[in-house]
């Protein structure tokens, strides 16, 4: 995977489109100014650049409003500083592939390419609006749930499908309004340096790529009023393949780096590293199979996740269909998480619900959990430390350990770190699950939590080394269930009933 990666970033880094000739928009008649628009006129200019073999289509510095533009073989959209796409705020000046409106479409093209240091501006906060009332006129038939049109009818940035050979590289994407940017189904895909500045209205992912193969993602910068960095699976038959994601920045309102909810195909072969999370609503990592695909080969490491909500969410549940998924070979290493005690991402426009809205709960600790029958596989956390705000209060809600069995299974739900109501245990959670190993974790809290740090119920082959809890109260550890266990270097203030077993 590595060498196919490599090989593809140096073909870009040599300059795929070097030689490529110039199409100014000004040149078709595009006319800066932010008023008049151009949808027609930078058209003219990619059709130019496609009927000549490719090319180079330049956005000069100055605002440009538009409609859906739609990108082609061999064609560099290359955007100037201070260059600026303004996405019209009327959704009639928008079309789109098989599935979502988007101020940019390609469908079934080769070699393409979004480049430069301008911005794609979506005005998504006042396009979402005119759709709104839209719906409210009768002019378009919507639920209006939650007073949000429905996702397919709020356009996105990007819409990308079906492509080969595909370079998004350091421009910003800001205020969409709904996802700011997808690709689905593309092979030899990278992103690079990318800025995303997307809180202006609600479902605002960062980065979402689905059912792709040999993927690059580095050194970008996304600030999202939803998941940051998410794959997704929406064909059995496909799958995320060979990935590596590097050296980026997130702050989210839901989850900063996320495997699912969609999770037909599956995900396999990801490698990600070096990643920094601030101000995160949910989890840090949430990796999900519920709907039948199969997760395999995952190698996280070197994150950094500061005021979030959650450290780490591994769930395979059961939506529908009759299969039921599989989660095997997740290795997770090196990570630092901070979880405060009030609500993270306070300061979005359109945060996360507040507690009270979900139930009234106390911290959520890391949670591992398959399903009767279906257990999460080989799953290793090494040199992890995560600090919890703590100061659970029993009025808040209460699991006691004899209670264990009565916790839900909830296998059909939308997974997510909140959907098993409050949990036993402060630290770690972990059911239906086989060959777990905690390797040099560190779990601490700041205030008193009355839970115990780790319940495990249902496991097998559990290899805890290394483990330290320096604020703890007993029984530290409670296993219910439990075949296999292998306990070394148990580091803990707690002298007696440090493990527990309850039936």
């Amino acid at each position: 995977m590595q060498k196919r990666v490599a090989l593809f970033l140096l073909l870009s880094l040599l300059g795929l489109y070097a030689n490529a000739q110039v199409f100014n928009i000004k040149d078709y008649g595009a006319v800066a100014g932010g008023q008049m628009l151009n949808s027609v006129a930078i058209q003219k200019a990619i059709d130019a650049a496609a009927a000549k073999g490719g090319g180079k289509v330049v956005v000069p510095a100055g605002i440009f409003l538009t409609g859906t533009l739609r990108l082609k073989t061999n064609v560099e959209l290359s955007l100037d500083k201070d260059a600026v796409l303004l996405g019209s705020t009327n959704l009639s000046d928008y079309e789109r592939n098989d599935r979502w409106y988007a101020l940019i479409l390609a469908d079934k093209q080769n070699n393409i390419a979004i480049t430069g240091y301008g911005t794609i501006d979506g005005q998504g906060n006042a396009l979402a609006k005119n759709v709104i009332k839209l719906v409210k006129n009768g002019a378009i038939v919507d639920p209006l749930k939650l007073n949000r049109p429905d996702e397919h009818l709020r356009p996105q940035l990007l819409e990308l499908q079906h492509l080969t050979q595909v370079k998004i590289q350091h421009v910003t994407l800001k205020n969409s309004s709904c996802w700011v940017e997808t690709y689905n189904q593309c092979t030899d895909l990278l992103i690079d340096s990318i800025t995303v500045q997307s809180t202006a209205f609600w479902n605002n992912d960062g980065i979402d790529i689905v059912d792709c193969k040999n993927v690059k993602v580095k050194n970008c910068n996304i600030d999202a009023a939803d998941d940051g960095i998410c794959l997704k699976s929406s064909d059995p038959a496909s799958a995320c393949e060979n990935f590596e994601i590097t050296d980026c920045k997130v702050r989210s309102s839901a989850s900063a780096i996320k495997f699912g909810t969609a999770s037909l195909g599956g995900f396999r072969n990801i490698k990600i590293d070096h990643i920094d999370i601030h101000d995160t609503y949910r989890n840090a990592l949430s990796l999900e199979i519920v709907d039948g695909g199969a997760m395999e080969n995952v190698n996280i490491s070197n994150i950094n996740a500061k005021n979030t909500g959650g450290a780490i969410f591994v769930r395979l549940g059961h939506r529908y269909g009759a299969k039921v998924g599989s989660i095997k070979g997740i290795h997770i290493k090196d990570v630092t998480v901070e979880i405060p005690k009030g609500k993270p991402d306070a300061g979005y426009a359109t945060a996360g619900p507040p507690e009270e809205d979900i139930y009234p709960h106390n911290l959520l600790p890391m949670e591992i959990v398959g399903l009767p029958g279906y257990n999460v596989q080989d799953v290793t956390l090494e040199n992890i430390n995560v600090t919890f705000g703590g100061g659970a209060d029993k009025h808040h809600a209460y699991v006691s350990l004899d209670s264990l069995a009565t916790i839900p299974e909830r296998e059909k739900e939308y997974p997510e770190f909140s959907m098993f109501g409050e949990l036993p245990a402060w630290g770690l959670y972990a059911r239906h699950a086989e060959g777990l190993q905690l390797k040099n974790v560190t779990i601490k809290y700041i205030e008193k939590d009355f839970r115990p740090a780790i319940v495990m119920d249902d496991v097998q082959q559990v290899a805890l080394n290394g483990l330290n809890i320096p604020t703890a109260d007993a029984p530290v550890i409670v296993l219910r269930g439990v075949k296999g266990e292998s306990i070394k270097n148990l580091k803990t203030p707690v002298n007696s009933k440090k493990v527990v077993l309850v039936k």
